[in-house]
């Protein structure tokens, strides 16, 4: 006797349902679908007892007669494909043919339908796989599923079941990712007979839906992603990075209109806005990934929420550079919203892209050096660069005005080149004092804007040692007893495998024998550090876990902008006058400046209506 059987095909829906049907919300997504594709320009979700006791979807789409709702109860049977050649570009976002019949393999399933031209309509009911009874109704145009008693049959599956907020709470992201996808459609949500949710239809703008779903209360305007490539185009709106994301402002990816979850695009958002997220947080915001189907695979798994693309690093480049010029415009935007319009002004490469692709162009417009006033504390190391081999050199700056003290701890080279800042029209930035040793306040025409003295300079000397960096140019100071020190072999390796990098950092390292090596040159900028201090940050740079993830790069970025954390002014320094003015000016004129390069915001703005709040004025 054979071993092998045929399983009854109520077992096999039950057995599929395991995979299609995993809780409430998924039951939801499947209908929600099923309608979109139907052309519905309403669709209404009602659930009850968490959607384990009642689950009603109402569309006013195409509907079905008695044929096509009986034929949609039997597994693999759809109205979306027709030959294999369909299923390499598939359009539609269902299918498989698998969810409603899985979904009355465990459940007690009522489906209404009229067709638009129909004079009467029909229902059919099936009860745990079977079906119970089909007769005509009168009812109106369109389509009502209705489940009861979800997993009734199979009490071990409700046992998995979360709380009912939890379930809820996937449920509301479904109507939500449909809202977002399809803005002309207008979506409601009502839990236990009470609206929770509720998108009007006819919504042309996208940018209002996002922002009525992810920040309703967002002063700031969302930031615009724009991109095309070939057949590709990537459009959307990102929260401000220092706008806290909460859970249901998250990034939400959509690829030709399906949801999805994919890391590809979520790293190279990321990655679009790296130097803009602080350490732990993530991008917020809707993505709109438009390709051809063809160049897709979402017959991936049974929920379709998984997806594969042919060329997934050409997906990332375009992302990231669609990104990263949508983050230079938003600094561009946050530059006038401080100084003014410049009257006359040529936009500018991103230079944040020009470590993440090759393609990017590198930025080169940046000044080694800018003009300053007579006491030059915020001036970098600029000097043409010293051959790592070459004996130290002692650079002695101009001195400072008679009775002018400036801090030790700052860098007092000088420069000798200048560039004029564009003329601006609408409001500038007029420094008023430092505060707390850490802070510098200015105040401007509609408001006054903090900075953090730390954060700002950070960033500037950053840009100042990337350019650096990828010109070759980057100063080193040679030490005059070199510096012995032993490695391990991780070390070893970083230091054989990465030896090109290193040195353009302006370090000299050389073997000493064994695992020893002799540190004979530093980063001119981090001359008051110790070489083992230098030389070990650089290390952790590399060995550290997320350094050993990232491409060198970023492990590049990562090392420069812990140069620039050690070498700018920190907080508790006090500032002079001129020192405070200096370095609002160098902002005014800086590519980057909003955020440090570890995503910290560097100024905050208080408008004047703002301020009267305060005041109940």
């Amino acid at each position: 006797m054979s071993k092998i059987r045929i399983l009854p095909e109520n077992l096999a829906n039950q057995i599929a349902a395991g995979e299609v049907v995993e809780r409430p919300a998924s039951v939801v997504k499947e209908f929600v679908e099923n309608s979109i594709d139907a052309g519905a320009g309403r669709i209404r979700v009602e659930v009850e007892g968490g959607g384990s006791r009642l689950i009603r979807v109402i569309d006013d789409g195409s509907g079905m007669d008695q044929d096509d709702m009986l034929l949609c109860l039997e597994r693999h049977a759809t109205s979306k494909l027709w030959n294999a050649e369909q299923l390499a570009a598939i359009n539609t976002l269902g299918f498989r043919g698998e969810a409603i019949p899985s979904i009355a393999s465990v459940s007690r399933l009522t489906i209404t339908s009229r067709l638009v031209d129909a004079p009467l309509g029909n229902r059919a009911e099936v009860r745990f796989g079977q079906l119970h009874k089909v007769h005509e109704m009168g009812c109106g145009p369109g389509t009502i599923m209705e489940v009861h008693d979800l997993f009734g049959n199979v009490p071990a599956r409700r046992k998995f079941l979360k709380t009912t907020r939890t379930e809820l709470s996937h449920i509301d992201e479904i109507v939500i990712n449909s809202a977002l996808a399809y803005p002309a459609i207008g979506f409601t949500c009502a839990v236990d007979n009470k609206e929770v949710l509720s998108f009007a239809a006819g919504c042309e703008s996208l940018e209002w839906r996002v922002r009525e779903i992810m920040a309703p209360h967002l002063k700031k305007n969302l930031i615009p992603v724009e991109g095309r490539e070939g057949e590709m185009a990537l459009s959307g709106f990102l929260l401000p990075p220092d706008e806290g994301a909460a859970p249901a402002a998250r990034l939400k990816i959509f690829v030709n209109r399906r949801p999805v979850r994919d890391r590809v695009i979520s790293h190279a958002v990321a990655e679009g806005m790296h130097n803009f997220l602080m350490k732990g947080r993530k991008p917020g915001g809707a993505v709109f990934l438009a390709l051809d189907p063809r160049l897709v695979d979402v017959n991936v798994h049974p929920t379709k929420q998984e997806i594969r693309f042919r060329d997934s690093q050409h997906v990332h480049r375009m992302v990231v550079y669609a990104v990263g010029r949508a983050m230079e415009n938003y600094q561009n935007e946050v530059r006038f919203s401080l100084f003014g319009r410049p009257e006359k002004s040529e936009k500018q490469p991103f230079s944040g892209l020009a470590a993440s692709s090759p393609a990017t162009p590198r930025r080169r417009d940046t000044p080694d050096s800018l003009s300053v006033p007579a006491v030059k504390l915020f001036v970098e190391t600029t000097r043409p660069s010293v051959p790592v081999n070459a004996p130290a050199v002692l650079t002695v700056a101009e001195p400072p005005p008679p009775g002018v003290h400036p801090p030790p701890s700052q860098a007092m080279d000088a420069e000798d080149k200048s560039v004029q800042p564009e003329k601006t029209t609408g409001r500038r930035l007029r420094y008023v004092g430092q505060f707390f040793q850490s802070y510098l306040l200015c105040e401007t025409d509609g408001g006054i804007a903090v900075i953090d003295q730390h954060a700002a300079h950070e960033r500037l000397l950053f840009e100042k040692l990337k350019n650096q960096y990828h010109d070759m140019r980057l100063p080193g100071r040679s030490l005059l007893f070199p510096e012995i020190i032993e490695c391990t072999p991780a070390q070893i390796e970083v230091l054989t495998a990465h030896a090109e990098e290193i040195r353009r950092l302006g370090v000299n390292i050389q073997e000493f024998g064994g695992q020893s090596y002799a540190v004979k040159a530093v980063p001119a900028i981090l001359g008051h550090l110790g070489p083992l201090e230098i030389i070990n940050g650089i290390f952790d740079c590399f060995l550290n876990r997320e350094g050993k993830e990232k491409v060198t790069a970023r492990r590049i970025d990562d090392i420069l902008a812990l140069m620039a954390c050690k070498a700018a002014v920190k907080a508790n320094d006090p500032l002079l006058p001129q020192e405070g003015e200096e370095l609002v000016r160098r902002m005014e004129e800086a590519g980057i400046f909003s955020h440090c390069p570890h995503g910290r915001p560097v100024v905050k703005f208080f408008s004047e209506a703002d301020i009267k709040k305060w005041f109940f004025r």
